[in-house]
């Protein structure tokens, strides 16, 4: 009779031992807490929040996230006072990784977004009447076109203080000697921009600052309403040298990648989380398609967590795998 309680009792312990360790392995990050920053901008929740569920379906404790501008992003993770963020572009934000401890303290983890472009764009109609070029704004006839407060000189709806596109920007008006014929207009850029797109409507010239993957380009569509502007010849800040041609046009800023960057230490105790940000990806056109919902309306949380359901829904496979690589790499 002892004999058969004790051959229950062990067959019971090594039943539970099972599933403790069957449990570990599907969610590695069980008991841990990350903290994620990320920019202020609802058109980037959406991606942040898709990696945000995987880190949960691994067992993580995702904190509310720090929203800041990109500058005090960057210096947040080089101070240790966040994890990891969803939003560094590679070349753009490049300054303010090097700011922030660059590969001393923290690391580019993988790409979340390939193929992302920024640039100067105008109306098709002023395309066609020869302003091709941001150089051809230092014409003040030309710079005239796009005069939207009387002055004289061009308006250009620009970049929001403290992105890293201000930097390009401002370097390129004095660069190619602007300054005379252009107005830099900074301020919140969702504003700015509904007032650009209103002036096009109205059959007013425009001139604007924009980037993708974001909705301005699926209301005001590249090749049909408006056209990027080329640049002079490629220069950007302090020196810095990138490919920044796109389908044979110098745009003038590089042709960038946005990756998530996270702090060594983090890395170094979360092999689940440093794999999945190693291999998450998301095509830019799924991102453009719902910063376009998010234009129309859909912009609650509530809304941008449902877009994310149904992309991990359309997209189950690879999601899948991600969870599987990170739980592997948990597992060594």
């Amino acid at each position: 009779m002892f004999r058969k309680t004790l051959i229950a009792a062990l067959a019971a312990s090594t039943t539970l031992a099972g599933a403790a360790f069957a449990d570990d392995h599907a969610m590695p990050g069980k008991g841990v807490t990350v903290r994620p920053v990320i920019q202020p901008t609802v058109e980037e929740f959406f991606q942040a929040r898709i990696v945000f569920q995987a880190l949960e379906d691994l067992g993580y404790d995702v904190a509310e996230p720090e929203e800041v501008l990109a500058q005090t992003m960057h210096l947040a993770l080089g101070t240790g006072d966040a994890d990891f963020t969803t939003a560094s572009w590679n070349k753009l934000h490049h300054n303010f990784f090097e700011e922030s401890g660059g590969d001393a303290v923290l690391e580019k983890v993988g790409t979340l977004i390939d193929g992302a472009l920024q640039g100067y764009l105008v109306n098709k109609a002023a395309y066609d009447a020869g302003v091709q070029n941001l150089g051809d704004l230092a014409d003040p006839e030309k710079a005239a076109m796009f005069d939207s407060d009387g002055d004289g000189l061009a308006d250009l709806a620009g970049c929001v203080p403290g992105w890293g596109c201000e930097r390009v920007i401002e370097h390129q008006l004095d660069e190619f000697g602007l300054r005379d014929t252009v107005t830099h207009n900074q301020g919140e850029y969702n504003a700015i921009i509904a007032d650009t797109i209103a002036r096009n409507a109205a059959g007013e010239n425009v001139l604007y600052y924009t980037w993708t993957p974001y909705w301005v380009s699926g209301v005001l569509a590249p090749g049909e309403d408006v056209e990027f502007l080329a640049v002079p010849y490629s220069s950007l800040p302090d020196g810095a040298t990138a490919e920044t041609t796109f389908n044979g046009k110098d745009l003038g800023f590089a042709v960038d990648s946005i990756r998530i960057i996270a702090t060594d230490e983090f890395l170094g105790a979360n092999p689940a989380a440093a794999k999945l940000f190693e291999v998450a990806s998301i095509d830019i056109n799924s991102v453009s398609a719902q910063n376009k919902l998010v234009a129309d309306g859909e912009d609650s949380s509530e809304d941008i967590d449902r877009h994310v359901a149904d992309w991990i829904d359309a997209n189950r496979a690879t999601y899948d795998g991600w969870l599987d690589a990170a739980r592997a790499a948990a597992a060594n």
